[in-house]
């Protein structure tokens, strides 16, 4: 009979704790804990929840009964760290050192470490992240830009596309190190990857290129947008959430919401038809371009993210990439189950844990 391990997930988000417990692959418990603006006030700094979150994550244990000196493991969401390669990180000092300090950005993810290494620290129970959006495998040649100065860099749904991949390998044999793979994640930001046996050689920023989407620009004309920016009419700051936030199909229809834009779809409304079909088709243009990145050898174009759970959309995307190779199509994401997976993989032995170096 095969050891059970038993991980307990934590995935912190701007407002809420998402929290998993896993007896190997399954799924034992689940919880989400949300925070009112007004309980996190008081805290000037996002890591200055940790204490405060770490609260919620032992009551949940205590519901279920579970002592934290039996856990196996504890994962944590990746955060903002520097550009590494995919796989599972023990979490160490030199992690602690740049999630405290927020060396490469404030974010509610930088805390997934934080709060995993508490119990290391208080049960030496081992602690780690997987894939966070920082992973950067890029090939020399897909970090070119026509400006020196503006070198691409790869910002992704690294966790899940990851997780995907490795999915459709163990469900159709494939060797994720010998296979390659488009990906498409769709959901409010657009990421499209090209995974060469194993690795992100390339991939559209999901938030400053691709296609655009539910709330975000994607790529715009350049010349266009410096004259927007020098036009007066909007500050720094409000061009910032123009580009992240207010673009896409906000700003053409007023909504990002996929379900609403489809009803007006079919409730006749042509001119959001249009600007449906113009997010599909630049969709799937992506997935052509990196079907080229891998020299047309791919084993299959996966569609992913919560915007995989529109018919329409998948319907409609699928069209025009058909013919590039078959489509497996991964509605939703599961970040729990994608975290839980990567530690027990490392509690397996099935591959070694990664070091981080500052």
């Amino acid at each position: 009979m095969s050891e059970v391990f038993k991980i307990l997930v934590v995935n912190p988000g701007s407002t809420s704790s998402k929290l998993g417990l896993f007896e190997n692959e399954k799924m034992i418990a689940e919880k989400k804990i949300n925070y009112s603006s007004e309980e996190l006030a008081r805290f000037p700094k996002t890591n200055d929840q940790v204490d405060y979150r770490r609260h919620g994550i032992d009551e949940f244990l205590v519901e279920h009964n579970v002592k934290p000196h039996t856990l196996s493991a504890v994962v944590g969401r990746g955060g903002l760290l520097k550009p590494i390669p995919s796989g599972t990180y023990r979490v160490t000092p030199s992690i602690l050192e740049d999630l405290q300090s927020a060396r490469y950005g404030e974010h509610a993810s930088n805390m997934g470490a934080l709060l995993a290494h508490t119990f290391t620290k208080d049960f030496s129970i081992p602690s780690f992240i997987v894939d966070p959006v920082v992973v950067d495998e890029y090939q020399t040649l897909a970090r070119y830009s026509g400006l020196k100065e503006m070198p691409r860099v790869p910002i992704w749904h690294a966790l899940n596309v990851m997780a995907v991949v490795r999915q459709t390998c163990k469900k159709e044999g494939f060797k994720i190190s010998e296979d390659n793979f488009v990906v498409a994640h769709i959901g409010g930001g657009i990421s499209v990857s090209a995974i060469e046996r194993g690795r992100c050689i390339d991939v559209s920023n999901g938030l400053e290129a691709g296609p655009f989407t539910p709330e975000r620009s994607g790529a715009l004309p350049t010349t266009q947008l410096v004259n927007l920016c020098f036009s007066g009419k909007y500050t720094h700051a409000e061009i910032k959430k123009l580009l992240v936030g207010r673009g896409g199909l906000v700003n053409h229809l007023g909504t990002s919401s996929l379900m609403e834009v489809e009803n007006r779809i079919n409730d006749g409304d042509k001119a959001c038809q249009e600007v449906f079909d113009a997010m599909c088709y630049q969709i799937a243009k992506e997935i052509g371009a990196y079907v080229a990145v891998l020299r047309g050898q791919v084993r299959r174009i996966i569609i992913t993210g919560g915007g995989a759970k529109c018919p329409l959309l998948v319907e409609n995307v699928i069209s025009y990439v058909k013919s590039f190779a078959p489509v497996h199509v991964v509605p939703g994401e599961d970040e729990l189950s994608a975290l839980a997976m990567g530690a027990l993989r490392v509690l397996r032995n099935e591959t070694e844990p990664r070091e981080y170096t500052a």
